[in-house]
């Protein structure tokens, strides 16, 4: 047992947690310092701060707020995103901030999750990140899709849809494999495929673009 909890020490996440409330910031610190296997290193209250905390602190993962006086979250992800910082950046917002969420995505967030969601939820979200999944809340999801309607593109194949939706539900190459009967090769194809119709980088941002789009949705 002291082996697991000195193994649970060694690999404890850092966390960078930005956001202009202070009491906001004050309650996801405690949130996460009163749970094992997470470290929150440091503090920041705008954009510009905390692109300095990153580069100075080397988190694994920067929990950011997206309006904030003095640099907002989307200028903050594109800088960190232009300088090579390996941090997995996570949006937190309320849904007051809803037309930022995509810009947010496609300057290089890993995903979003809402501020007020529960603890353990917040928690594997955080895991996730550092593990290297897109994160995508699926209440923050199903608003993004009654929210924003757009045409497809061109027609997705149907294994490439089943695995856009294994990929929605932050599901990793190997379960994806495993699930469908096919290599993870396979699933590389797919993904290739997908980015290229939805013209995306990145597993996440293809998950928010195929929400956008109505790709995925009710019938998804």
């Amino acid at each position: 047992m002291s082996h697991e909890q000195h193994a649970d020490t060694d690999a404890a996440i850092s966390l960078l947690v930005v956001d202009d409330h202070p009491v906001v910031r004050d309650g996801l610190r405690g949130m996460f310092a009163s749970a094992p296997g997470f470290t929150v290193l440091a503090e920041a209250s705008d954009g510009v701060e905390a692109v300095e905390r990153a580069l100075a602190l080397d988190p694994d993962v920067i929990l950011m707020d997206l309006r904030m006086p003095g640099g907002g979250g989307v200028d903050a992800i594109a800088e960190l995103t232009r300088r090579g910082v390996r941090a997995k950046v996570l949006v937190l917002t309320t849904w007051d901030t809803d037309t930022d969420t995509l810009p947010a995505i496609e300057a290089g967030a890993t995903g979003y999750l809402l501020k007020d969601a529960p603890r353990e939820e917040l928690f594997s979200g955080v895991r996730a990140a550092a593990e290297g999944r897109s994160v995508l809340s699926p209440a923050v999801a199903s608003r993004l899709v009654s929210a924003v309607r757009t045409p497809a593109p061109g027609p997705l194949a149907t294994r490439e849809r089943e695995v856009l939706a294994l990929v929605a539900r932050g599901t990793s190459n190997r379960d994806i494999a495993r699930e469908l009967f096919i290599s993870e090769a396979t699933v590389k194809t797919h993904l290739t495929h997908l980015y290229a119709k939805l013209g995306v980088n990145d597993r996440a941002a293809a998950v928010a673009r195929a929400y956008e789009r109505g790709i995925l949705g009710s019938g998804a």
